[in-house]
């Protein structure tokens, strides 16, 4: 049976009466926010609820807690748990979220304390949820701001109006359908997600122990050893010398953000004419981003395996070698690398290792059929952890979008002019 189906045997021919949120509510209220200077008024043990906390789903503690003194001296005041709180300011305006235990509020919350007798507060939950992006077009400025106004305005489908115990029944059996979508989307995340920490802490094992050579007859060398390698800067590349085809070029901050282990195509291009004056790496080389926000990221690198040679950008290096390219990548991603890199790194906000401290790092420098073994078991781990890392998201929108089916169906009842 269709989910329009179900609906039109679970009204039975009952009518459905669209009424405001003001009108099947026993208070509608917002809270207060205590003086940010007054340090006494935080740091106590009494929840207090932002806006940007407010995100489509069960809230059972808050950030920030206030004291008896703050709660004291602000309009903030304890609302019992279950009631529907709609985000009014910021970045979440629009966004429904329920309160599992009593807490207090900032003033940019809505806080909606329905009455049972009438409305199943899940059952609202759910439809606001839904005209989140109704609620969002109703405010006003920069942020689209709402106000209380616009909150108890709101109207919401009331089946059966004229039997309530019918009415909570039909509300009740909407919300089980509903809740159990929900519940299965956050089962799927979390299997998944425990999935691929299992799979990446396996390959993070694999990959130390297989580059860990210590007490082998395999020789350390200086990665700029003339023997191995050495380091170019990037050149004076910036996103503004993008051209929409060309020659490829690799910006610093893209290896963060776009590339993995290895890349055979670049995102972004350069024209021709750049190309002729920039610094360019070959098929082989490792692009390495040598700036960075924090310690754990600098050094970030990926192994260009092109066809042709590419542009890369200045806070960026390119390391030419006589090594197997991938095997230096997953070099840099252990353990062994990183340790030698962080003695390295100087600056204070922005993070910084140069090409000249990058030469002084240690490489174990294995038989080429070493070198290749390495890579093929890694490559298999990559690939793996790669394929989950994508497939997670993909999957969680998937079962997003059928909550999304089926909550617009089930609560898709005509108001009367459009019936008419």
């Amino acid at each position: 049976m269709s989910a329009q189906g179900f609906l039109e045997k679970l009204l039975d021919g009952a009518s459905v009466e669209w009424k405001s949120l003001v009108a099947i509510s026993k208070k509608i209220s917002s809270g207060g926010t205590p003086k940010t200077s007054v340090r006494s008024y935080y740091d106590g043990d009494i929840p207090w609820l932002r806006t940007q906390e407010v995100n489509f789903g069960n809230i059972w503690d808050t950030g920030v807690k206030i004291t008896d003194e703050g709660l004291r001296n602000s309009s903030a005041n304890w609302i019992p748990k279950n009631c529907v709180i709609v985000a009014m300011y910021g970045a979440t305006v629009g966004k429904i979220g329920i309160n599992k235990v009593p807490m207090t509020t900032n003033q940019a919350c809505a806080n909606i304390q329905l009455d049972p007798e009438v409305a199943d507060y899940r059952y609202v939950f759910h439809f606001l949820r839904s005209k989140y992006e109704y609620i969002k077009s109703l405010g006003t400025g920069s942020q689209t701001n709402i106000n209380a106004g616009i909150v108890k305005a709101l109207e919401v489908p009331i089946p059966c109006p004229e039997d309530p115990e019918k009415s909570l029944a039909i509300q009740a059996e909407i919300v089980r359908i509903l809740d159990s979508f929900t519940e299965l989307t956050a089962e799927l995340t979390a299997d998944l997600t425990a999935e691929l920490k299992a799979r990446k802490q396996q390959y993070n094992h694999y990959r130390e122990q297989l580059l860990d050579y210590e007490g082998q007859d395999v020789e350390h060398l200086p990665m700029g050893d003339e023997r191995v390698g050495s380091f170019t800067r990037g050149g004076g590349l910036q996103k503004k010398d993008f051209a929409e085809s060309g020659v490829g070029c690799i910006h610093y901050g893209q290896i963060y953000t776009h590339y993995g282990t290895y890349a055979h195509d670049t995102k972004s291009f350069v024209s021709e004419e750049f190309a002729k004056k920039a610094r360019m790496a070959k098929p082989g080389d490792l692009v390495i981003a040598t700036t960075s926000e924090n310690d754990e990221d600098v050094c970030k690198a990926v192994a260009w395996l092109g066809d042709e040679e590419i542009a890369v950008s200045s806070d960026a290096c390119f390391y030419s070698h006589k090594l197997n390219p991938k095997f230096v990548a997953y070099f840099f991603q252990t353990e062994q690398f990183q340790k030698q890199k962080r003695v390295h790194i100087t600056g204070a906000k922005v993070r910084r290792v140069n090409a000249d401290s990058l030469a002084k790092i240690l490489i174990p420098v294995p038989s080429p059929e070493e070198q290749e073994r390495v890579v093929n078991i890694l490559d298999k781990f990559d690939t793996l952890t790669t394929s989950l890392n994508e497939g997670l998201p993909r999957e969680i929108k998937l079962r997003k979008q059928q909550y999304e089916y089926y909550r617009d169906l089930l609560l898709s009842f005509p108001k009367p002019e459009e019936a008419a």
